[in-house]
């Protein structure tokens, strides 16, 4: 199952948001405290599968366009900084069982990015 996420905050550092979208499904949290786009896009990810997590998935491919975050949760890139705590929480979050991948995918594709730009346009 995909599951597209994306995080952002305004200004940055500011006001961060997410959102999670899985079967279809727009999870959007608007406002969840002051950070950077980073770090959202961390809070994104872990989200990502508390979502599964609820939907009873146990297969998934996590679909986001950071590639920075993408790269260390996929362990391509090492963590520094506040990505290490990011990623401790990000593993201990999968539950036993549940098969992740996280992927890269272009900013023009990510169902979530685009619910949360949605949030703007209102």
């Amino acid at each position: 199952m995909k599951i597209f996420f994306d995080g952002g905050c305004r200004p940055n550092p500011g006001a961060m948001e997410i959102a999670v979208v899985a079967q279809g499904q727009a999870y959007v949290r608007p406002d969840i405290g002051q950070g950077s786009s980073f770090d959202a896009e961390w809070l994104a990810l872990i989200h990502a599968v508390e979502v599964a997590q609820t939907l009873g998935l146990t297969d998934v491919v996590l679909l986001g366009d950071s590639a920075t975050v993408v790269g260390q949760a996929s362990g391509r890139m090492k963590c520094r900084g506040d990505a290490i705590a990011h990623y401790a929480r990000f593993r201990a979050g999968i539950p036993v069982g549940m098969s992740v991948r996280v992927r890269l995918i272009k900013r023009t594709q990510n169902l979530a990015g685009i619910a949360l730009a949605r949030l703007h346009d209102r």
